[in-house]
C-alpha cells in the first residue's frame, strides 16, 4: 500500500450474509480447508486453515504489516473441548511500494492453526461431525486497500479421514520458519539495532538474507535487510549487512513512528524457500517511543456509521444481485436450448409436439407442466447433489457426472434402447404387464416428465450465456438460494415447451399430423445413436480404446438381447436365453473395462498435442504473466459438445492461431474431461462451475472471461487489442 492508498471503510467481502467453506470477492478467495487423516479423536491434534488466493498484484498482511496494513484476524466458535492455538504464520515477503515497505503475501497463501482435541470433547452418540465455525478478517490491498471479512463453516466427519488437502497443508508447513535454537542478539546504539545471528545453514554462508521482525511499529520496513543487498565488509551503514566467522549480523533502523520497546522480540531470516525463526534478546536502552496513535471518540462512532451504511447497502445489494442471478439463470437455461447439447433431446420434444393433437387442450397444458416439473426437479437434484458433495470435501463442478464413466455407459444404455424404441424394434408397453401399460397410457404426463429428466441428463455437460456465471455464482451462496438458481436454469431450458403447451398459436405452426411422423420417428433414431457415438467416445478419454471397445460390445450384446425378445414365442425362449446368457458372459469378462479409468491421475491434467496448445498446470499462467506473456486458456471438457464445437469452428482456425501467435500468446488447454480438483479451483476463482470457460490473461489487467460461445472476429478483436 502505497501513499496513495484508499481505504473502502466497511465494504463487505462476502457474497451472502450467510456462512459457508467459501467466500468469493473481486480480489480474493477464502476457503476454510481441514486436514484430520486420522479423524476426530480425544487426544489428537488436526489442523484447519484460511487459504486466501490473491488476484494478481493483491496482497494481504502478516502479523507485522510493515509501514501499513492489518494482519488477517481469525476467531474461532468451536464445541466445547476443542481449542485452536495460534495461525501459524507461513514466511512473508517483502512488497514494495514506492518509498513504503509491506510485509505480506501475494498468490495463494494458508494460514494454518492447530486445533487440540482434549478428552473434554463429546461429540454425542449420534453425532457424525466436527462443526467449525470461523469469522474471519483481512485487509487486501493494491494502490487501494479493501477491509474484508466472511463467516465460514465447516463439518468434519468424526470417524473417517478428511485428507483431500494434504498437500496444501504440506506446502504451508514447508513455507512456515523453522526454529532455530540459538538465540539471536540485539544491541541498542545510537546507529538503531544491532541484529546478530549464530547457527544459521552452512549454504546461507556469506550471502544476503531477508529479515522480518514480528514486532508491529519497532524497525523501519523499507530499511529492513533483504536478499537484495549487497554483504557489506563493516555494517555500520542502516539497513546493510554481513557475515564474520559464521555469524550473521545486520543494522536495522528503528522506525519514524515506533511506538513498542521489547526486551525480546521474533525474528525470521530468510533465503529463497528456507527460512528459520529465533528470539532476539535485546540489550542497550530503547529512546523514548513516540506516543501510538489513537483513534478520537468522534471518529470512532463516524467509522462506526460508515461501516453500518456499507453494509446495509450490501445487504441491499446482494438482494438485487440475486434478482439478477435468477433473471439471469432463466435467460442462460432458455439460451440453453439452442446448444449442441440439447440436440438429442429435440428428437423427443418434436414428437411430442406431433402428437399432441391426439389429447384436449387440458392434456397438452398438463404435459407442458410436467415436462417443466421434469426439468425442474431434476436441475434442482443435480444441484443439490453438487452441493452436498463439494459440502463434503469434493472438487465438483456443473456437468461432474460426465467424469463418471459408469453414468457415460448408463446413458449410451439409455439412448441405445430410446433409440431401437423410435425406430420400432423395440415397444416399451409389450414387456410391461397389462396394468402398468394401461396405466402408462392414461398418464402420459408420466412420459412428459422423464422427457424433461431426459432433457437435463443430456443437457447438462453444457453451459450456455449466462448461465456459467450464474452456476459460479450459486456455489457461494447458501444451500436454499443456490437451489433457486438451479430452478430458474431448469424454468428457463422447459420455457419453450411449456409456453408451446399453453399457447395453441405455437402448436398450429407444425405441419398436419400424417405418414410423415412416422418417418420422423425413424430418423430421430439416428440421433439417439449419434449421441451414443459421443458418449462412447467420451468414454474413450476416461477408459482408454478398450473402455470404448467394451461398452460397444456390451451395447451390441443389449440389441441382440432386445431383437431376440421380439422374436415370436417359439423362437423367442431359445434365442432369448441364449443371448441373454451370452450378455452376463461379456458383462462378467469385460465389464470392468467400462469402469476404469486410465491413464492420468486426479489432479493431472492430460497433455495436448495440438500444435500451439500446450498442457495447463497450476502455477503455469502466473508463471507466464511474470514473464510478461498474455495467456489465453481453453478450459474445457471431451464431454462438453459446446467446447468440441468452439474448438473445430473458432480455436483451431488457421487465423485465430496467426492472431495468437502475433502477439506471442501462450495457449493453455485445461482438460476436465477426468475429475481434476486443481481446474475445479482455478474455475471456482474466476467464478464459474461449469464447461466451456475462456480466459485471456493479460500482465498487469484483471483476467477477461469470455462468452461461452465463440466468435472468431471477437476473439481476434480481443487479442488485437492486447
Amino acid at each position: 500500500m502505497g501513499a496513495n492508498a484508499q481505504f473502502s471503510l466497511g465494504k463487505s467481502s462476502t457474497e451472502s450474509a450467510s456462512a459457508s467453506a467459501v467466500v468469493q470477492t473481486d480480489q480474493v478467495r477464502a476457503e476454510l480447508i481441514a486436514h484430520a487423516p486420522d479423524g476426530v479423536d480425544p487426544g489428537k491434534t488436526i489442523w484447519v486453515g484460511l487459504q486466501l488466493q490473491h488476484q494478481p498484484q493483491w496482497h494481504t498482511y502478516w502479523k507485522n504489516p510493515g509501514d501499513s496494513g492489518l494482519p488477517t484476524q481469525l476467531q474461532w466458535s468451536l464445541p466445547a473441548g476443542v481449542d485452536a492455538g495460534e495461525i501459524v504464520w507461513p514466511t512473508p515477503k517483502k512488497i514494495r511500494i514506492g518509498s513504503l515497505a509491506n510485509f505480506g503475501f501475494e498468490g495463494t497463501t494458508l494460514l494454518p492453526v492447530p486445533l487440540q482435541i482434549s478428552p473434554q470433547f463429546k461429540p454425542g452418540l449420534l453425532a457424525q461431525d466436527l462443526e467449525v465455525k470461523l469469522h474471519a478478517q483481512w485487509l487486501v490491498c493494491r494502490q487501494e486497500c479493501i477491509p474484508q471479512e466472511g463467516d465460514f463453516v465447516l463439518k468434519l466427519p468424526l470417524r473417517s479421514s478428511t485428507a483431500i488437502h494434504a498437500t496444501a497443508f504440506e506446502a504451508a508447513r514447508a513455507a512456515s520458519p523453522k526454529p532455530l535454537p540459538q538465540a539471536a542478539q540485539a544491541t541498542v546504539d545510537a546507529h538503531g539495532l544491532r541484529l546478530q545471528v549464530q547457527g544459521l545453514p552452512v549454504a546461507w554462508q556469506g550471502k544476503a538474507l531477508n529479515a522480518f521482525v514480528a514486532t508491529p511499529e519497532l524497525l523501519d520496513a523499507p530499511a529492513s535487510p533483504d536478499s537484495d543487498n549487497a554483504v557489506s565488509s563493516a555494517p555500520a551503514k542502516a539497513g546493510t549487512q554481513q557475515w564474520s566467522d559464521g555469524t550473521w549480523s545486520a543494522r536495522m533502523p528503528m522506525a519514524p513512528n515506533r511506538s513498542a520497546s521489547p526486551t525480546a522480540f521474533e525474528v525470521v531470516l530468510s533465503l529463497g524457500a528456507q527460512s528459520v525463526q529465533t528470539q532476539a534478546s535485546v540489550q542497550g536502552a530503547w529512546p523514548t517511543a513516540a506516543a501510538k496513535l489513537e483513534v478520537s471518540p468522534a471518529l470512532q462512532q463516524a467509522l462506526a456509521a460508515n461501516a453500518l451504511a456499507a453494509q446495509q447497502t450490501q445487504e441491499s445489494a446482494s438482494v438485487g444481485g440475486f434478482v439478477w442471478a435468477l433473471l439471469a439463470a432463466v435467460l442462460g437455461g432458455l439460451i440453453l436450448n439452442l446448444m449442441p447439447c440439447v440436440f438429442p433431446v429435440l428428437a423427443i420434444k418434436v414428437l411430442g409436439f406431433a402428437s399432441q393433437h391426439k389429447h384436449s387442450r387440458a392434456a397438452q397444458r398438463a404435459q407442458g407442466l410436467a415436462y417443466t416439473a421434469g426439468v425442474v426437479v431434476s436441475f434442482l437434484a443435480l444441484g443439490g447433489l453438487m452441493l452436498a458433495l463439494r459440502a463434503g470435501g469434493e472438487q465438483l463442478g456443473w456437468g461432474f457426472q460426465l467424469q463418471s464413466p459408469a453414468v457415460i455407459a448408463g446413458l449410451a444404455l439409455l439412448f441405445t434402447l430410446l433409440g431401437l424404441n423410435l425406430m420400432g424394434v423395440m415397444e416399451f408397453g409389450n414387456w410391461l404387464p397389462a396394468g402398468w401399460a394401461g396405466v402408462q397410457l392414461r398418464h402420459p404426463s408420466a412420459d412428459a416428465f422423464l422427457s424433461g429428466v431426459l432433457a437435463v441428463a443430456v443437457a447438462s455437460p453444457c453451459t450456455a450465456p449466462f448461465m456459467g456465471a450464474s452456476l459460479g455464482y450459486a456455489i457461494a451462496l447458501p444451500a436454499p438460494q443456490a437451489l433457486g438458481i438451479f430452478a430458474a436454469l431448469g424454468l428457463g431450458l422447459a420455457l419453450p415447451y411449456l409456453l408451446a403447451s399453453w399457447v395453441p398459436a405455437m402448436g398450429n405452426l407444425l405441419p398436419r399430423p400424417g405418414a410423415w411422423m412416422q418417418t420422423l420417428r425413424h430418423f430421430m433414431a439416428f440421433l439417439m445413436w449419434a449421441t451414443v457415438v459421443w458418449l462412447v467416445w467420451v468414454l474413450g478419454h476416461l477408459s482408454g480404446i478398450d473402455g470404448a471397445a467394451s461398452l460397444l460390445a456390451l451395447l451390441l450384446a443389449v440389441a441382440v438381447v432386445v431383437w431376440a425378445l421380439q422374436l415370436p414365442a417359439g423362437s423367442r425362449r431359445v434365442f432369448a436365453t441364449l443371448s441373454i446368457a451370452a450378455s452376463a458372459i461379456l458383462v462378467s469378462a469385460i465389464g470392468q473395462n467400462v469402469l476404469k479409468i486410465e491413464g492420468a491421475t486426479v489432479g493431472s491434467s492430460e497433455t495436448t498435442a495440438e500444435g500451439a496448445w500446450q498442457a495447463w498446470a497450476p502455477g503455469r499462467v502466473d508463471a507466464e504473466l511474470a514473464k510478461g506473456t498474455p495467456v489465453f486458456v481453453d478450459f474445457t471438457a471431451a464431454w462438453c459438445i459446446t467446447c468440441q464445437y468452439n474448438k473445430k469452428t473458432t480455436l483451431n482456425r488457421a487465423d485465430v492461431l496467426a492472431s495468437f501467435a502475433a502477439k506471442r500468446v501462450t495457449l493453455l488447454r485445461a482438460d476436465w474431461t477426468r475429475r481434476d480438483p486443481a481446474i475445479t479451483q482455478a474455475l471456482q476463482q474466476l467464478g464459474r462451475s461449469g464447461l466451456p470457460v475462456y480466459v485471456l490473461y493479460t500482465p498487469g489487467r484483471a483476467p477477461v472471461v469470455m462468452s461461452e460461445i465463440l466468435n472468431a472476429a471477437d476473439l481476434q478483436a480481443s487479442v488485437a487489442a492486447l
